[in-house]
């Protein structure tokens, strides 16, 4: 008996705690919103490792990212220091006149 109320509890606690857990969290859809980023660039952010990469689950056959709110908040700080990548192509002369 006293081993069957161990394992209830311990699945209770895993429904729980997985609950918890989808309840506060985001999707990368929802972090980027919240970042002001579009999608894709958070993706891109994130496959080129400018940033931490989050939780993530399969489900389906599909890696999903699971994002907390520390995680967004470590994202914003940062942001800034990101460089994005864009290089001005053409300089325009500014020679005299």
């Amino acid at each position: 008996m006293a081993g069957d109320q161990g394992t209830g509890f311990g699945l209770t606690f895993c429904k729980l705690s997985t609950t918890l857990l989808a309840m506060s969290t985001f999707s990368t859809r929802d972090a980027a919103k919240e970042l002001g980023l579009d999608v894709s660039t958070l993706s891109r952010y994130i496959a080129a490792k400018k940033v931490p990469t989050p939780k993530t689950v399969t489900t389906g056959g599909i890696v999903v990212h699971l994002w907390t709110k520390r995680d967004i908040e470590r994202v914003r700080k940062l942001l800034p220091k990101i460089k994005n990548g864009r290089k001005v192509r053409y300089k325009k002369p500014r020679g005299k006149k």
